[in-house]
C-alpha cells in the first residue's frame, strides 16, 4: 500500500467518526428541561361534583365516558348533532370534539368546566 492510500485511507476513516459524532447530541450543550405535573396544563373537566384532570386534545368522547356522562351516539361522524353537549357554556360535538384548553380565569380552573 502506498503512502498516499494509507493516508487518504486514514482520513476517510478519521472523517467518518467524526461524522458519526456530529449528529450525536453532545450532553454538555443539551439543555436539560424536565417538566413536573404542576407545569403541565390540565383542563377540569366536571360532572355532577364529580372533577377529573384531562389533557387538552385529547378526545371529547374518552372525557365524557371517564366522569360518567352518556350522551346520545347516531352517526357517529358528527353530522347528526344527537351527541351534543355542553362544556363550560359552549356547544361541542362529542363525538368528534376535543377537549378544550386550559381557561384563563383562575375560578374557573379551580372549579372546572362543567358538562351538561
Amino acid at each position: 500500500m502506498s503512502k498516499f492510500a494509507f493516508i487518504s485511507c486514514l482520513l476517510i476513516f478519521t472523517a467518518g467518526v467524526s461524522m458519526v459524532h456530529a449528529f450525536t447530541p453532545s450532553r454538555c450543550f443539551a439543555p436539560q428541561v424536565r417538566t413536573t405535573s404542576t407545569d403541565l396544563k390540565m383542563t377540569v373537566l366536571t360532572y355532577n361534583g364529580k372533577k377529573k384532570d384531562f389533557k387538552p386534545g385529547s378526545p371529547l368522547k374518552n372525557a365524557c365516558a371517564s366522569l360518567g356522562v352518556k350522551p346520545k351516539y347516531s352517526c357517529k361522524k358528527g353530522d347528526c348533532g344527537s351527541c351534543t353537549i355542553t362544556v363550560g357554556g359552549t356547544r361541542v360535538k362529542a363525538c368528534v370534539g376535543k377537549v378544550p384548553p386550559e381557561p384563563r380565569l383562575k375560578s374557573l380552573q379551580e372549579k372546572g368546566l362543567e358538562i351538561k
